[in-house]
């Protein structure tokens, strides 16, 4: 019965999500429309970036694949050689993973110039 009410609770929550999105978009459109702006700006460039998407998603995957290693290799050390216990798999996964994709943030970045 519990499941239940987590399903609707997640639907209302989507919901509600996208309809202060919508509301608050059209909210600022209008105003804008009616200072006389140009209705040029809500139309963006469909690439802002010259790198191709799927080199992005594919630099991204190899990094966090990378970082997911490499965790559990140091957490099996840390495990063992400190008093952390288990903590330490999570705790070096989502750190090694998350400084290998900051790392590939700004190879993307230095790639884009």
């Amino acid at each position: 019965m519990e499941g239940v009410f987590v399903v609707i609770c997640l639907c209302l929550m989507i919901l509600g999500i996208s309809y202060l999105y919508y509301s608050t978009r059209h909210k600022e459109r209008l105003s804008l429309i009616e200072k006389g702006v140009d209705a040029s700006i809500f139309f963006t460039p469909k690439s802002a970036s010259t790198i191709p998407v799927w080199k992005i998603l594919n630099l991204n995957l190899a990094l966090v694949a990378i970082g997911v290693g490499l965790g559990i290799i140091t957490g099996g050390v840390l495990a063992e050689l400190t008093v952390i216990g288990d903590a330490a798999y999570p705790a070096c996964i989502f750190l090694i993973s998350g400084v290998g994709l900051l790392y590939g943030y700004f190879q993307i970045k230095e790639l884009d110039k």
